[in-house]
């Protein structure tokens, strides 16, 4: 491809390697893939709220229809590299920038951990090898692993010509990012130049969403739980100072940072507000906003799926900061083939076009051109 064209790039997309998937199907307890009788493919159980409904499933109706069954069908979109391909062809993506789903390793045991990691980054290496150009990665740290073993890793992943940058979930090494115990990690990320993919996983209480929770699927917890998780964890980062103890860390936040770009003036009122911040020096004049942080070192993606969401992303973060991304393979259509066009992934690519114009120099931006700057995704890299 001729290098002033411009290309598509797709950084928000997930696949399970087979070794992976192997793994999950090996567990009684979540995250887990159980097979079901009469299920055209496997299910996929990572929240707790399936959890809650997974055993009841089993027992009481065995053969129940696969749609009223917990979790998500795991098809050939989940592990298959023909079928990633397929997929961007399909949507005329250019290259994407691969990375494990949740809950990626948060539940392997600490002495598994460093090793489990080293063989799921290296299968993805191998993928992205198999279509160079194509394909780069955000590479699975061992979280759960010795402090020495998981420092290691990073310098590990750093060495892999196709990763570029780590994924992350918002529990960190149990007690969340604004840990003091994960500044050292932080620090080694970005002194490696690896960005911070932050992808939520946990959600909210499942008492939160009320008594009658069970009737609307997934809605609350995906809709806003997600969302929610994200705000919390990097407003909890900000009011720790990690941005300031480690002012190269870039980090990229999934679902074009939750509800930040809506909230961060609301955030930023309560902070100047409040009399033990004021008393304890937090607030004064050196402070950085959250505003500033969002525009200094936060990109967010976007998928958002309007125009509405995407302008509010635009104005809080800059249209140099937005990366076009899918979240393949999840949301695949219902009533159609999933072989063809997928309105989840031409949802986020006409609110870029609505919010940006048909055609535009910062459309082109969005869709591709900052993430192959931002993510140094050059064919000779």
């Amino acid at each position: 491809m001729d290098s002033t064209t411009p290309r598509v790039v797709d950084i928000h997309t997930h696949m399970y390697p087979p070794a992976y998937v192997q793994l999950l199907e090996s567990r009684n307890s979540i995250p887990l893939i159980r097979k079901f009788a009469g299920a055209e493919a496997p299910r996929l159980i990572i929240l707790p709220a399936e959890a809650e409904s997974l055993d009841k499933s089993t027992s009481e109706n065995p053969g129940k229809p696969s749609s009223h069954l917990p979790g998500r069908p795991v098809t050939t979109h989940y592990s298959s590299l023909s079928q990633k391909l397929h997929f961007m062809d399909t949507h005329k993506i250019d290259i994407s920038v691969i990375s494990l789903a949740n809950p990626w390793l948060d539940f392997i045991a600490p002495e598994d951990a460093g090793e489990t990691a080293k063989s799921i980054n290296q299968e993805f290496s191998n993928m992205c090898g198999e279509a160079p150009g194509r394909l780069f990665f955000f590479a699975t740290l061992p979280l759960t692993a010795l402090p020495e073993t998981l420092l290691a890793a990073v310098g590990y992943v750093r060495s892999l010509k196709y990763c570029r940058g780590v994924i992350l979930g918002t529990s960190g090494l149990g007690k969340g990012l604004d840990d003091p115990a994960l500044v050292p990690v932080f620090r080694a990320l970005a002194s490696n130049k690896l960005t911070v993919f932050l992808h939520p996983h946990y959600g909210l209480p499942s008492e939160v969403w009320g008594p009658r929770a069970a009737e609307y699927g997934h809605v609350l917890p995906l809709a806003l739980g997600f969302p929610m998780e994200t705000t919390i964890a990097v407003a909890r980062m900000y009011l720790a100072g990690v941005f300031d103890q480690v002012p190269e860390l870039r980090m990229v936040l999934a679902h074009s940072g939750g509800t930040l770009p809506f909230l961060a003036g609301r955030i930023e009122s309560c902070i100047v507000h409040d009399g033990h911040l004021v008393k304890e020096g937090k607030v004064g004049p050196s402070r950085r906003t959250i505003w500033q942080v969002l525009k200094e070192q936060i990109f967010l993606d976007a998928v958002v799926y309007s125009e509405v969401g995407l302008k509010a992303a635009i104005d809080a973060s800059g249209v140099d900061r937005l990366m076009f991304g899918t979240d393949h393979p999840f949301f695949p259509p219902l009533n159609t083939d999933e072989q063809g066009e997928w309105e989840s992934v031409t949802w986020n690519a006409e609110s870029v076009r609505k919010a940006l114009g048909e055609g535009s120099e910062a459309a082109r931006a969005v869709m591709g051109g900052n993430a192959v700057e931002i993510l140094m995704l050059h064919e000779d890299d």
